[in-house]
């Protein structure tokens, strides 16, 4: 691959979203208090292995040290005892808010009432199955899930027949909410067939993928046509087994998350993975901050939601003699909606 080609891929996620924002009218929020100065923030990451929690802490920190806040980051490396020990030294530490990325706040367990006893502003982004504010956050930031699983399975559709194996988490509820989605659009398919689900932890996907694909080409062989999951991961580490059985012929679709490894498969055309569903991780870091600032001002959530975007080769090949220099659309009007506040 050209070094061209390398940076378009990292970036290109980034790209889309903003010649599509910049294409289209700002959907986001317009009116929102004033920006806050000198907070401190802390982001307790699920998993800085999934591509998709690293892309949103990025945007999220750049926007936050662009408004003086103090950003601190830990890793829980998907290890839910671990990111209750660190949750309990982001309490002490006592930060204004913090950023739970990437999993549900039931992890957390009495410890979110620690926080909310102190005041202490809970955001999240992918904590749950649903946007917006819940009882236990002031808001979870991703785009519908709903919408993410159709793009992804509706694509699979196109090919006609197909004997399908989904990729899944169960530890997550928005990886459920995606995977009973699609299961019940592939139930609902008279063409369709779905084989198998497979519940693989995000953190453990690297971990016996080998014996996972020789068991699925054992038990389904060529009826096995397509593989759907709800994170670019899997196929991180499914392509060797398949090409060691010589199985090349999978087309495999992943319903979230976008990430620079999947978007460079994609570019490239030498992998099975034919599309993913990318979230706009610029967007929603941005968002995250913006939600932040609003529940330190004590001002409502502001209900905004990301839509997603289905990257297939088409999109890439489109996509290839574009500038790679960001727009910042989104950031641009952010800063707007801060600064006119004052």
């Amino acid at each position: 691959m050209s070094r061209y080609r390398k940076v378009a891929a990292f970036w290109l996620c980034g790209l889309l979203f903003s010649t599509w924002l910049a294409a289209s009218q700002w959907l986001g929020p317009r009116e929102g208090p004033p920006a806050r100065s000198g907070m401190q923030v802390s982001f307790l990451a699920a998993d800085f292995r999934n591509g998709g929690v690293v892309g949103v802490y990025r945007s999220f920190e750049r926007a936050a040290k662009m408004l003086g806040w103090q950003v601190h980051a830990v890793d829980g490396r998907g290890d839910p005892v671990e990111i209750q020990r660190l949750a309990a030294q982001i309490l002490k530490g006592n930060p204004d808010g913090v950023v739970l990325g990437g999993f549900d706040p039931q992890v957390l367990g009495g410890l979110v009432d620690n926080f909310k006893a102190r005041k202490i502003a809970l955001v999240g982004w992918h904590a749950g199955d649903n946007p917006g504010p819940s009882d236990k956050l002031f808001s979870n930031i991703t785009s519908d899930p709903l919408q993410v699983a159709d793009l992804a399975v509706e694509y699979a559709m196109r090919d006609g027949p197909i004997g399908v194996v989904i990729f899944t988490d169960s530890q997550f509820a928005i990886a459920t909410s995606k995977t009973e989605r699609m299961a019940k659009r592939l139930q609902q398919c008279t063409q369709c067939r779905l084989l198998s689900i497979e519940d693989v932890p995000i953190s453990a996907a690297g971990k016996n993928m080998d014996e996972r694909v020789r068991s699925l080409q054992r038990r389904f062989g060529s009826e096995w046509t397509h593989t759907l999951a709800i994170n670019d991961v899997y196929f991180d580490h499914i392509n060797v087994p398949l090409n060691a059985l010589g199985r090349k012929d999978v087309r495999n679709i992943s319903a979230g998350d976008g990430s620079a490894k999947a978007l460079g498969r994609i570019l490239s055309g030498l992998s099975q993975q034919v599309a993913t569903v990318a979230e706009p991780l610029g967007v929603q870091g941005w968002q995250l901050v913006d939600e932040l600032n609003r529940a330190f001002a004590g001002a409502p959530a502001s209900q905004f939601v990301s839509a997603p975007l289905l990257i297939t080769p088409a999109v890439l090949q489109e996509s290839e003699d574009l500038s790679i220099e960001l727009d910042f659309n989104h950031e641009d009007a952010y800063l707007r909606l801060w600064r006119q506040a004052e």
